[in-house]
């Protein structure tokens, strides 16, 4: 049986975390030839290529399974150090989440604070539409993730959060000027030459809304790409163009006027669910528990929730 030596396995893991064989190098202290060594060592011991040598390295799908074993193992290492009370064995737990921007920005965070501080944890989240966190899962970049996938990831479990909702709003001033809204202009002619903010090319929540409304390709043309999730709700309070505003965010600036509802009864929903390794560790079903129970208490209810 094929065996996988483990100063191989854990300068695989270096050179995808820090993105090119020279850093790999770097926090192995290691020369960058005894890391090429080693990862070539390993691919012709696998008979697979494990890595594309791009910048940043990237795994390829046969090394996503080794990169999700080295994460593993390492788990299993510093828990073995802890129980034994060995040097080191004080470290904060280190879990890493993939989270997509809007999650971050209006809940998420409130259930980090819910986790047990003992044994400390310390949190490296990963921005990610939530169409492609689970992405990050498959690599074995992150242990957990909320994404818009009910079908859970090789080693992984899932479970449903509940429903993100989301707004068509525009500035009153846009509203008039692009929508028609005081001279009653149905949505529907107006909507799709807009001009539209969206939070990154991937983004198609506006496209997927005017196709529901008015038909066609989706949102028009004149876009305004802002990749944050407080700079996107800016931008469409200053006028810049309407836009699919998360419902916690957008209630409040509704209240004060500075945002206009375009098609009153008219939402989208986001399913959001938490898929993380099938693991038993401790400190990653801390955060589940604490996800799911804040989810609850946020979102709106989603099949399963």
């Amino acid at each position: 049986m094929t065996e996988f030596p483990l100063d191989q396995v854990r300068t695989l893991l270096a050179v995808v975390d820090e993105g090119t064989f020279d850093a790999a190098a770097s926090a192995l202290r290691v020369t960058p030839s005894a890391v090429s060594q080693r990862i070539k060592a390993l691919e012709q011991r696998t008979g697979r290529v494990l890595l594309t040598r791009t910048k940043p390295v990237r795994p390829t799908e046969s090394g996503e399974i080794l990169v999700r074993f080295a994460r593993r193992l390492a788990r299993l290492e510093r828990d073995t150090h802890a129980e034994l009370g060995m040097p080191g064995s004080g470290e904060p737990t280190r879990l890493s989440i993939a989270v997509n921007a809007d999650s971050l920005a209006t809940w998420f965070l409130a259930a980090l604070t819910r986790v047990p501080d003992e044994p400390p944890p310390a949190f490296e989240l990963r921005r990610a539409d939530e169409d492609h966190t689970a992405a990050l899962l498959r690599e074995g970049s992150v242990m957990a993730a909320v994404t818009s996938s009910p079908e859970p990831v090789a080693g992984c479990s899932v479970r449903s959060l509940g429903r993100m909702r989301y707004l068509p709003v525009a500035s009153p001033g846009c509203a008039e000027r692009w929508l028609g809204t005081t001279a009653g202009t149905p949505l529907r002619e107006r909507i799709a030459s807009a001009p539209v903010v969206a939070f990154d090319r991937a983004d198609d929540i506006q496209d997927d809304f005017v196709r529901a409304v008015a038909g066609g390709p989706g949102a028009g043309a004149l876009r305004h790409y802002v990749p944050t999730s407080e700079g996107f709700v800016d931008a469409i309070t200053a006028g810049l163009g309407w836009g699919m505003v998360p419902e916690v965010q957008a209630e409040p600036l509704l209240r004060a006027g500075r945002l206009v509802l375009l098609a009153p009864g008219r939402w989208v929903d986001v399913p959001l669910f938490w898929q993380q390794w099938k693991l038993d560790f401790p400190a990653l079903g801390a955060v589940a528990r604490a996800v799911a129970a804040v989810a609850a208490e946020r979102l709106r209810p989603g099949p399963g929730a």
